[in-house]
């Protein structure tokens, strides 16, 4: 009997870690390309799943968190402007009764920095996103990335 419970215990348990595999249908990726000795662009592309969206960086008051990059602060470099997103597409929304730009497929935001240093500069942030479908939205995600200008 002890032997039994133990069996179908464990059956529940290779049944309910499979139901709640972490889905990711976005990956990220980083890199850096240098202008000149002054300047360099940082890419951040994210490849997103068929049938997945994230949202723009600049979601109408109303709608959905906008997608946020935070980029830490160093001596070594300076942002040049604002992060520079593709054109995103927009759609209207019941739930928020606004248009909400999103991105699906691959995208490549960039920014600009100034460098302070003929070094090496280590350019870090964060990109803090959501993710949906047509059925559901994934709870927010936050992607690190670090990349070296040299």
């Amino acid at each position: 009997m002890k032997r039994t419970i133990l069996i179908l215990a464990f059956m529940g348990l290779i049944v309910t870690s499979g139901l709640s595999q972490i889905r990711t249908p976005v990956k990220w990726s980083v890199a850096s390309k240098k202008l000149n000795a002054q300047e360099a662009v940082v890419f951040v592309k994210a490849t997103i799943q068929d049938g997945w969206h994230i949202y723009g960086l600049n979601v109408p008051t109303g709608g959905p968190e906008s997608t946020k990059f935070t980029f830490a602060k160093s001596k070594d470099f300076s942002l040049d402007g604002k992060i520079k997103e593709p054109v995103a597409k927009s759609k209207y929304e019941d739930a928020f009764k606004v248009n909400v730009p999103f991105h699906n497929g691959e995208i490549v935001f960039q920014q600009k920095v100034k460098l302070n240093s003929s070094k090496p500069s280590t350019v870090s942030g964060s990109v803090l996103f959501s993710t949906c479908n047509k059925q559901e939205c994934l709870p927010e995600d936050e992607y690190n990335f670090s990349v070296v200008i040299k």
